[in-house]
């Protein structure tokens, strides 16, 4: 004779357990233009991007002599919220400062 809790038994499916993937970073630029000012660009570094004043001028000299320049390394999260943030007060004071993020 048959088990009738051998049917029950065979139905239940077998989870996995996932592995958890530390999360990706990300690399956020602030890209040089002609209009915005150095110290709008300081200012962004030091209270957006948490920077010393001498690392802020630092970065925004290296922006301004190459077009590019490397604000912080975040989670996809924290990126996107930044620049979010750095776009949103570059627009009200008037400034098409623009910051991009690549992936790690």
């Amino acid at each position: 004779m048959e088990d009738p809790g051998s049917e029950q038994r065979e139905s239940i499916e077998v989870k996995e357990r996932q592995e958890l993937k530390p999360p990706s970073f990300y690399n956020v630029f602030l890209l040089n233009d002609d209009y915005t000012t150095m110290d709008f660009v300081v200012h962004i570094l030091e209270n957006i991007f948490h920077k010393s004043p001498p690392e802020a001028t630092r970065i925004m000299l290296h922006v301004h002599k190459n077009g590019k320049g490397l604000a912080g390394i975040f989670t996809r999260e924290i990126a996107e919220t930044k620049i979010e943030t750095v776009h949103e007060l570059a627009s009200h004071k008037g400034f098409p400062l623009k910051c991009t993020m690549e992936k790690e």
